[in-house]
């Protein structure tokens, strides 16, 4: 059966996996770009055009984040990934804040209590929008799958769920030396985690903790 991977999720010392106050010029909130400058850098994230032109680095960072999308056939995220505000759609223009190639290239299961039709974008990405519980979500996910991997993309909430409902495989935390002190936070509820996964540390010289959980 395939695999549930999380991969390049970043949390902050204090364990805040999103700022506070969410809106459309801030998608992490009050924490902006902080929790992912050990990976904008990278090549991986340069050859997204999430970077600008510079070139892309290489080393510990990059090995890492080049793993996101290997063997991955459909991704899951959460409403708050997609967009900033719950409740009803006022309207569907909004796409997301990738543009009209996001860089996902695969189906995206878009958990939201308020299903739309799926939106079909540049690139091989169309998003499904599901009300439905975490194995749900990951049943369909794994038919748009076919035999690769599903990878759980955030935000914070998403991944305690899948985590909660013991639904993980392998998953890659980044853990970021900074203290947001407010936002949603990663391990809350989660006591006993470490018991089903060996786990394994790298440190880059970023300053970042590569924390990566897999089941043995």
């Amino acid at each position: 059966m395939s695999r549930v991977r999380v991969h390049n999720f970043s949390v902050s010392l204090d364990g805040f996996g999103v700022g506070e106050g969410q809106t459309r010029q801030s998608p992490f909130g009050h924490a902006g770009t902080r929790l992912l400058e050990w990976a904008l850098p990278t090549r991986t994230f340069t050859e997204m055009g999430l970077h600008g032109d510079q070139p892309g680095t290489t080393g510990v960072d990059e090995a890492f984040a080049s793993r996101w999308n290997t063997g991955i056939g459909a991704e899951i995220m959460g409403r708050n990934k997609f967009a900033p505000k719950p409740g009803p759609w006022p309207d569907e223009e909004w796409t997301g804040w990738w543009g009209d190639n996001p860089p996902f290239h695969t189906p995206v299961v878009v958990l939201t209590h308020h299903p739309r039709p799926p939106l079909e974008l540049d690139g091989g990405t169309t998003f499904h929008f599901l009300d439905a519980t975490p194995a749900e979500a990951l049943a369909r996910a794994r038919e748009l799958a076919g035999d690769l991997d599903v990878r759980i993309g955030g935000g914070t909430t998403t991944v305690r769920d899948f985590l909660r409902a013991d639904l993980v495989d392998e998953m890659h935390i980044a853990v970021v030396p900074i203290f947001l002190g407010r936002g949603e936070r990663l391990w809350d509820g989660l006591e006993g985690l470490e018991d089903r996964f060996d786990i394994d540390t790298v440190t880059s010289p970023s300053g970042v903790v590569h924390v990566s959980f897999s089941r043995p």
